[in-house]
């Protein structure tokens, strides 16, 4: 009927929904970011991402080893910059050789895999003043 939303399509958020705020990518996550929301995250990732973009977020996947485009590493400069809202709109409307993902993955698993690319980041490229006291004890 014309006029009206059907249930659960009111898409009103717009960073949640698209990764942006006034044409900008947001450098934010749309909801609170918990262990569980990285479990989720690691669990996308793994399916959907790593077959091109490797366990390690290096590009190293394995249709990349068997002939496909290598894509960008996400631990070069320019990306552990970009605002976290890139990932999730490259996610959703593709880029370069990456067509969109956004039939395949829930809004919510987006967030959740971008949130793992972080995570991902971070496990290269950590300063040790970064590191908790107690996690900096344990090195030798």
């Amino acid at each position: 009927m014309a006029g009206t939303v059907a249930r659960g399509q009111l898409r009103d958020d717009e960073p949640r929904y698209t990764g942006k705020a006034n044409g900008a990518d947001v450098d934010a996550f749309p909801f609170p970011v918990d262990a569980g929301v990285m479990a989720r995250g690691r669990e996308r990732f793994d399916i959907y991402c790593s077959p091109c973009h490797g366990r390690t977020g290096q590009g190293d996947g394995m249709v990349v080893r068997r002939g496909y485009r290598r894509p960008p590493t996400y631990h070069q400069d320019r990306l552990r910059d970009a605002p976290v809202g890139h990932f999730f709109d490259v996610m959703t409307n593709g880029f370069g050789a990456m067509p969109d993902y956004a039939a395949q993955i829930a809004v919510d698993d987006r967030w959740a895999i971008a949130a793992y690319i972080r995570a991902l980041q971070l496990s290269q490229h950590a300063s040790l003043a970064e590191l908790p006291p107690a996690e900096r004890s344990k090195l030798p």
